[in-house]
């Protein structure tokens, strides 16, 4: 399992974006003729107006890779190393001479977790002559060297390993990549780290897929095509709820906003499927807009 595992994180190619995420002849034509940046971003934003994507700059710019030419979905990055881009990018791993991103991230816990098995292993079957050694009863002294250096080698694999697992675990839980953890994606309400997190639970299906029984295989079984995520929204106080809504009535999805306000509706993923994601956000605008009438009522009688 652990050769296995390796092979696939090794030999999996990373995912790209799909040919929909890439600009028409025309689009790219005119792209390239602009030199504002205010009119590229205007070929962007209608280029973007119908793909699935809920991210931005920090600038609130459209993700452009201008080496692939093509708009990023989101948590798409460029990878300098393999030079494309590749589809929920976590890291580029030295280790495996491979990116670690949609297509083989599971692979690679599978990985972690068998290496840590293997060490763990190695380290408990030799403790006993580590021990001997130690107390100078391991008769045959050529093996000394060799139960020592194991031994410790084996421990301090173990060490190391350990920390790593435990982090891509953590990131598991939260549904974030490396990337994200450093830099929180933005939405339309502002960055966010947890956006893209449903939930410890469906956070590990959206990795290991729905069928326990594949969890501890090497084979793939993520849930979703890579360029598209169920998200939730950014949480925001009341002040910038009322503010949102009186800036923005009509909440058009227009060229000035190519985001929608919600990013994945329930029926779009089946993550959020049977399930009420947004009670708490219709019911905090539902207060947002009495309050709203309420003030202008005052404000009419008085």
């Amino acid at each position: 399992m652990f050769v296995w595992s390796y092979w696939k994180t090794i030999f999996t190619s990373p995912a790209s974006p799909s040919n929909e995420f890439c600009l028409s002849k025309s689009d790219k034509e005119q792209y390239e003729k602009e030199e504002r940046p205010e009119s590229q971003q205007e070929i962007l934003r209608k280029a973007a107006k119908d793909l699935p994507i809920y991210t931005t700059t920090a600038s609130r710019a459209i993700r452009y890779c201008d080496r692939c030419q093509l708009i990023k979905p989101d948590r798409c990055h460029h990878c300098s190393a393999c030079d494309l881009c590749v589809l929920k990018m976590d890291h580029h791993c030295p280790w495996v001479n491979n990116c670690v991103g949609f297509s083989n991230y599971k692979f690679f816990l599978l990985f972690l977790f068998y290496s840590l098995l293997y060490c763990l292993f190695v380290a408990a079957t030799v403790l006993q002559y580590f021990i001997k050694f130690w107390t100078n009863e391991l008769l045959d002294t050529r093996a000394k060297f060799h139960v020592l250096f194991l031994f410790f080698v084996a421990a301090m694999f173990f060490i190391s390993i350990l920390s790593l697992f435990s982090y891509h675990c953590w990131l598991v839980g939260k549904n974030r990549s490396t990337i994200e953890a450093f830099r929180a994606p933005m939405f339309r309400n502002g960055p966010d780290k947890n956006g893209f997190s449903l939930g410890c639970s469906k956070n590990l299906r959206e990795v290991f897929g729905d069928e326990k029984k594949y969890w501890l295989l090497p084979v793939f079984t993520s849930l979703g095509d890579g360029s598209n995520f169920p998200t939730r929204l950014v949480n925001m106080d009341p002040e910038q709820l009322t503010v949102s809504s009186q800036n923005e009535p009509a909440k058009s999805s227009g060229p000035s906003q190519p985001f929608p306000t919600r990013p994945l509706s329930e029926s779009q993923n089946r993550l959020l499927a049977n399930e009420n994601q947004w009670p708490e956000v219709s019911s905090e605008e539902e207060n947002v807009k009495s309050d709203v009438k309420k003030h202008i009522i005052v404000t009419l009688e008085s």
